[in-house]
């Protein structure tokens, strides 16, 4: 999905191996979307993976609806917008916090600022998430 000799879809490449925080937006079982900024690791491919305590309100929407989308900030003028459309799955399978090295590699220091370090965040946000994509809307870049 992410053609990298697509400039838009190169630059949405870029944004996922630099960013820090997505916005990944659930619905609720009501049909209330329900964006949350979320830490997150892309390790290529058209997959992310997210991490959250079990008992979040991401964990039942995703439960009850497994179609989520997943956006970056714009910038000041409203421009470089990136979303991704796809489905979400709770990921039993997937490493936790501690056994993850991408993402302690990309959030050992933010851990450090709250307190954490990865062994604690894997019993906090034990609950992994993956969110594989299916399209994508790249504008204004």
């Amino acid at each position: 999905m992410l053609n990298l000799s697509d400039a838009n879809r190169a630059h949405a490449a870029e944004r996922l191996r630099s960013e820090s925080v997505v916005w990944l937006t659930t619905v609720s079982p009501d049909g209330v979307p329900q964006p949350t900024p979320v830490w997150f690791v892309w390790e290529g491919g058209d997959e992310i993976t997210i991490y959250t305590p079990p008992q979040s309100l991401k964990v039942r929407n995703i439960r009850n609806n497994d179609r989520v989308a997943v956006n970056f900030n714009s910038d000041e003028r409203g421009a470089d917008v990136v979303v991704f459309l796809g489905r979400a799955t709770l990921d039993d399978s997937a490493p936790a916090v501690k056994d993850n090295p991408a993402y302690i590699e990309k959030y050992r220091r933010g851990m450090q600022n709250i307190g954490l370090t990865p062994e604690s965040m894997s019993q906090i946000y034990s609950q992994p998430i993956r969110v594989k994509f299916s399209h994508i809307r790249v504008q204004g870049v």
